[in-house]
């Protein structure tokens, strides 16, 4: 038995699906218990919710902590979601005496000076490090698949033909699939992963310069789009206009810009997972292209 944090998110959903095709039962936390995963035993709360974590955790073998705030128009709310989040699902998963943590982290925890968010994962993953518990922790690079809002953004871009992005630098890529592979391929412990961090992505050395990802993105929707490489002023000032335009619902915020234009996001390959443990699945041109008709199926275009 197996307990997820962020079950109803992009990642989470995708964790649910893993390990219900391979026949491991699911506890997961939901503000709004969903209608549509009878298999999954379901727990009504939040991470602010002691007596929900208590009960999550309660007779499980394994937690994966999915769960965190990952945008926001106030950089203040990270700390509360990200930090005191993550410390009560240890303080309950301590309580319960339970065997394995797996907590996804974010590669933005490596420059935490460029954004609130960034720091966050990093207070978040300290916690995990001094918890004491059986953990392995993972910073997943930009992660992109079926029910994803974020990238969404850059395949409606495609559509018009303009594809606007960072400065020039390079990111690794991941396709949620084999993100949850990964995770679910954690929940054994070995020497091998205990107390060990991972940078996982789709085995493309060196990652995609911005200027290769807009192109795979634009191909997968069937065009071949300009992209506009926007300097951090003009990003800065797209963030406000956001903001004003959409307010809270804004996906470009200022605390998105300071890392987005960061050049290296890219996987250590001192982190890698090892290739006996998990090896990604998905090529990332046909991953983007099986998202773009995911999309174009249920109508999010």
């Amino acid at each position: 038995m197996v307990a997820v944090t962020g079950g109803t998110g992009f990642v989470g959903q995708a964790v649910l699906d893993g390990l219900a095709a391979k026949g491991i039962k699911a506890k997961a936390l939901a503000r709004k218990v969903p209608e549509d995963r009878p298999e999954v035993q379901w727990v009504q709360g939040s991470l602010s919710d002691n007596a929900a974590l208590a009960d999550l955790v309660s007779g499980t073998d394994a937690v994966i902590h999915i769960a965190g705030l990952t945008n926001t128009p106030d950089p203040a709310n990270f700390t509360a979601a990200n930090v005191d989040g993550t410390a009560a699902v240890i303080a309950a998963a301590k309580a319960a005496k339970v065997k394995r943590f797996v907590f996804v982290s974010s590669l933005s925890a490596r420059k935490p000076d460029l954004s609130r968010y960034g720091a966050s994962k990093l207070a978040a993953e300290e916690l995990v490090m001094g918890s004491g518990l059986n953990w392995t922790m993972v910073r997943p690079p930009a992660v992109y698949g079926p029910r994803d809002n974020d990238m969404l953004e850059l395949f409606k871009a495609a559509r018009w033909g303009v594809i606007p992005m960072p400065p020039s630098g390079a990111t690794s890529m991941i396709h949620v699939d084999d993100l949850a592979e990964l995770l679910i391929a954690l929940i054994p412990s070995s020497p091998k992963t205990r107390r060990r961090m991972f940078e996982p992505d789709d085995g493309r050395e060196g990652g995609w310069s911005h200027q290769e990802m807009a192109k795979a993105i634009g191909t997968a929707m069937g065009r071949n789009p300009f992209v506009a490489q926007l300097p951090k002023p003009v990003l800065d000032m797209a963030a406000r206009t956001d903001r004003l335009m959409r307010g809270d619902a804004a996906k470009l915020t200022a605390d998105r810009v300071g890392y987005m234009c960061h050049p290296n996001w890219v996987a250590r390959s001192d982190k890698a997972v090892p290739a006996d443990i998990w090896q990604p699945s998905i090529e990332t041109h046909k991953g983007l292209k099986s998202t773009a008709e995911w999309y174009q199926a249920n109508n999010w275009l």
